[in-house]
């Protein structure tokens, strides 16, 4: 007499360890859209940050302190992009790995200057520590990150005693918009998904390798869109595209806010007003779900062209595997168009 066995039993057996939604989650869209080019169709990933949030301002909610909770995998950019995460990567679940990607060996990173702009210092190397996969943690449990904010204070970050301008030094986080980078990346997203779900490690692993030739295909297509552009200057809204512009041989943007968006004092205003007319900018890029008056402001009475709004951490493509390489394109379409209009 044959064993029976029920369709339950069968269905747990046959499910992958990633397949649940939510068991992996990542802190903004571009993040998402790399981890679910490695995922494919074993599993859906959870992005924390709500469209028209700020990547550098948001405040956790409490449906994303419960979707850490019950995370197998979190992969981020890291704390100093991130700070509202930081603590709660520290006090995932015990079971929980996390993959921080500017920690990933061979990382392409490079500091901001001191005058506010990104400088191409490539340190090239990504932190050769022994942690640049996925790690556990074996931390206490107490999730104070658990706020009752439902909402996103997206705000451009102004003080209580008026905009300042913060401290702007050290490594520039905005490192995914190298697309080596973000090839980078896959591999490592694949390897800590295998550590994880080792029946389909082969799956990650080509899913990533696609994934990598599609986005190298990609920069090779936006080199020659914006090879004409290389000496043109524009202004953009906060210090995020060093990486962008360095990997594409554009000149440096000249941004109006600082690397973490802060909203830029008055004094900095002015610096930036006479930095756009010695420059001879052509055209200045609002960015999304920060005030395009700001941007506007800084060239009124000026020849400079306002563009369209452009968006480094990709919430205007929405979510989805499409996502990373949709933003590069959009981003390049759009300083294009801009600088080549007549």
């Amino acid at each position: 007499m044959r064993p029976c066995i029920s369709a339950a039993v069968l269905a747990i057996l046959a499910t992958p360890a990633f397949a649940a939604p939510g068991s992996v989650v990542a802190d903004m869209p571009a993040t998402g859209s790399l981890v679910q080019q490695v995922l494919g169709d074993l599993g859906e990933v959870r992005v924390l940050l709500p469209d028209g949030a700020s990547v550098h301002h948001y405040q956790m909610r409490p449906s994303d302190a419960q979707a850490l909770q019950s995370a197998g995998l979190l992969v981020w950019v890291g704390p100093s992009l991130t700070p509202w995460l930081a603590r709660a990567a520290g006090n995932l679940n015990a079971s929980a790995s996390q993959l921080a990607l500017l920690e990933v060996a061979g990382t392409h990173l490079q500091d901001y200057a001191e005058d506010g702009h990104a400088h191409g210092d490539d340190h090239g190397h990504g932190h050769d520590h022994d942690h640049d996969h996925a790690h556990s943690h074996d931390h206490d449990h107490d999730h104070d990150h658990d706020h009752d904010h439902d909402h996103d204070h997206d705000h451009d970050h102004a003080q209580a005693d008026g905009a300042h301008d913060h401290s702007h030094s050290g490594t520039d986080p905005h490192a995914w918009l190298d697309p080596q980078n973000a090839q980078l990346w896959l591999a490592a997203i694949a390897e800590a998904l295998a550590a994880e779900d080792p029946e389909n490690a082969e799956t990650y692993r080509a899913n990533a390798e696609a994934a990598a030739s599609r986005i190298s295909a990609a920069e090779e297509e936006l080199r020659a869109q914006l090879a004409p552009h290389a000496e043109d200057r524009f202004v953009v809204f906060h210090d995020a595209y060093g990486y962008f512009t360095n990997r594409f041989g554009l000149a440096p943007a000249i941004p109006v806010a600082l690397g973490d968006a802060s909203t830029p004092s008055a004094a900095r205003i002015e610096q930036i007003r006479t930095e756009i007319v010695s420059s001879g900018a052509i055209c200045a890029f609002p960015e999304y779900a920060h005030d395009e008056a700001l941007v506007a402001t800084v060239i009124e009475g000026s020849d400079v062209r306002l563009g369209e709004a452009i968006d480094p951490q990709g919430s205007m493509q929405g979510a989805g595997a499409d996502q990373y390489e949709a933003m590069l394109r959009a981003m390049g379409d759009t300083i294009a168009a801009c600088l080549s209009a007549e």
